[in-house]
């Protein structure tokens, strides 16, 4: 059995909530963080009394200290499990999705975090609904269910369902990891997001080598759009493989900059997870 992944995540500024964890709160409670003085009267916890701030006072008062404490952050997966992420030339784009909510769940179970998951393709998948919870083996649980998901030309999509399936997540704080290769018209982006507006979410792209990197000019290339089924044979020429690397490159750009217009950044997954790579996306994205 391999050792478990492990990787550091963090919100911008403090967390909000009131269960103990291991982020920088907002709220007063049983913290190390000296926050401010308030009255006795206000705060009526002797325990904390301040003796020489209230002899400073003026006017004079009995003064306790107050601390922020260190708050637990909720955490949703926001899977896509349509027929484009069965696509994979050694391993699936779904298997490195179950990759990463494997290290997620551990994560989360290292810094005392709540984790849950929501899953969709053509419709929401409420068979793969897991409500966030705290433990051990939460993220092997959700791993084992992603690459349980059967491959079928009708699980495709154009998008919109990630709308509905965020509804249940509307105004909620915590990190939302949106997890799929986003196959789909960039407008259904800008709709999703503004679900999201008080979560900070976190783009999960998985792209497959085999998508991004073009074969050696000058053979046939068979080609089956995995969403629609569609077969077609590709002649690679010099002026194709140009073309293929700069469409890459157009979508990454243009993926970065519809989420980039919500505050979000995303963290691509080429080939293989890799966790110390998603720290330091994190450390650099974050303020």
């Amino acid at each position: 059995m391999n050792d478990p992944v492990e990787f550091h995540y963090r919100l911008p500024g403090r967390a909000k909530g009131f269960r103990p964890g291991s982020h920088p709160g907002s709220s007063f409670g049983a913290g190390q963080e000296f926050a401010m003085h308030a009255r006795l009267f206000d705060h009526p916890d002797p325990r904390r009394l301040d003796l020489r701030a209230s002899q400073r006072a003026v006017p004079p008062q009995w003064l306790v200290r107050l601390h922020l404490q260190r708050v637990a952050v909720p955490l949703q997966v926001v899977a896509d499990v349509s027929e484009s992420m069965h696509f994979g030339a050694g391993r699936t784009k779904l298997d490195l999705a179950a990759d990463f909510v494997e290290a997620l769940g551990y994560s989360a179970f290292r810094a005392g975090d709540q984790v849950g998951m929501l899953a969709f393709d053509h419709r929401v998948r409420e068979d793969l609904y897991m409500p966030p919870r705290h433990g051990r083996a939460v993220g092997d649980d959700m791993a084992a269910a992603l690459r349980g998901v059967v491959s079928s030309p009708q699980n495709t999509h154009d998008g919109t369902v990630l709308v509905r399936t965020l509804d249940r997540l509307a105004g909620r704080h915590g990190l939302v990891f949106l997890v799929s290769d986003f196959h789909w018209p960039l407008a259904v982006i800008d709709a999703a997001l503004h679900h999201l507006v008080s979560a900070r979410v976190v783009p999960i792209v998985i792209w497959d080598p085999a998508e991004t990197e073009p074969p050696e000019a000058g053979r046939f290339l068979p080609v089956r759009d995995m969403e629609t089924g569609g077969k077609r044979a590709l002649w690679l020429r010099a002026r194709v493989i140009e073309r293929w690397r700069a469409n890459v490159a157009a979508r990454r750009a243009e993926l970065k900059k519809a989420f980039g217009r919500h505050g979000a950044y995303p963290f691509f997954v080429e080939g293989a997870f890799d966790a110390d790579a998603l720290s330091r996306h994190f450390l650099e994205t974050t303020e």
